[in-house]
């Protein structure tokens, strides 16, 4: 048996499901943050979102997608970018050395953008190479990574990030009470953005036990 996070050994049937929610989380595309974008070019994200979720996923048709949007002006280079960042680490591509690529490029784009967008921008960079390092199973650079996000922006979703990398890390009860404190402590709407998303996302699946339906 597996041992859990306080050192004793997790039950066979705690360890199955354990596994069993790691598995769905890997075949889950990455999805950027697309609330997160300024709401000018929110709008223009819809079609690539839902590009990313299809079933149907066609990498080349969201790479030219994303490249329409910005030669038509309808997203700026920072969030080219980052789309095309999450094409590359969906899992039906895997190319992160290639997301690593752009992910360097975007972190030079945000700081030559500049302005009031810079540390959201920047956050966005934290953010994709906290992915990259939790999609190759480098969990606490990950953590690093998100931690430092949220830091940069406060929001359910880099919040999200952090828990669901202690949780891969076996850190079960520090996400517990992280979430405890959390709740305590942070505005209303953003701990219900925060319940919403454990309710629906495979990798904080372990904390639907902390919250009412």
């Amino acid at each position: 048996m597996s041992p859990r996070p306080d050192g004793n050994p997790r039950t066979p049937r705690y360890n199955e499901l354990y596994d069993r929610i790691l598995r769905k989380v890997d075949e889950v595309a990455y999805l950027p943050l697309v609330d997160q974008v300024e709401p000018g070019q929110r709008e223009a994200l819809g079609a690539y979102e839902a590009l990313l979720r299809s079933p149907d996923f066609s990498a080349d048709a969201a790479r030219a997608l994303v490249r329409r949007l910005s030669a038509e002006g309808r997203i700026d280079r920072v969030v080219a970018l980052s789309c095309l960042h999450a094409i590359e680490a969906h899992p039906r591509v895997k190319n992160y050395a290639e997301a690593a690529r752009l992910v360097g490029e975007q972190e030079v784009a945000a700081l030559q953008l500049g302005g009031p967008s810079l540390s959201r921008n920047l956050a966005s960079v934290d953010r994709h190479r906290g992915v990259l390092a939790f999609l190759l199973g480098n969990y606490d650079v990950a953590l690093d990574y998100f931690s430092r996000t949220f830091e940069r922006e406060r929001s359910a979703g880099n919040l999200s990030n952090v828990l669901a990398t202690l949780l891969r890390l076996g850190e079960e009860e520090e996400a517990r009470e992280l979430l405890a404190q959390v709740r305590g402590s942070l505005p209303r709407p953003l701990v219900a953005s925060l319940l919403d998303l454990i309710r629906l996302d495979p990798d904080l699946a372990l904390l639907r036990t902390e919250i009412h339906p």
